[in-house]
């Protein structure tokens, strides 16, 4: 059993989704977001985005490893951010893209 955070743009709400199953139905604990603002259109303040980013670095703290939900190779800033963060702590990183593919 791993601890797994996902990480990705908001904009991917279904192929979050998608992970969060097939990685519960393998037997893993799925870390995600909260809400999709993107997806859902749903207006966050500065603050707000400096809390959930607190808040997503916590979560890959806890994680064993992190998958990144890169929709057609799409790696926002945010996300990058995420991804260095993960490096830094030594985190082993997967990508959607090649889960998928499988």
């Amino acid at each position: 059993m791993q601890v797994i955070t996902l990480c990705g743009s908001t904009k991917f709400k279904k192929q979050f989704r998608e992970m969060e199953a097939a990685l519960t139905l393998q037997g893993n604990i799925v870390l995600s977001l909260g809400f999709f603002e993107q997806s859902e259109g749903i207006k966050t303040t500065k603050e707000q985005e400096k809390l959930f980013e607190e808040l997503h670095h916590r979560k890959i703290d806890m994680s064993d490893q992190i998958v990144v939900i890169d929709v057609n190779g799409y790696i926002g800033t945010s996300t990058e951010k995420e991804i260095e963060y993960a490096k830094s702590k030594d985190k082993v990183i997967r990508y959607y893209s090649e889960i998928i593919q499988k």
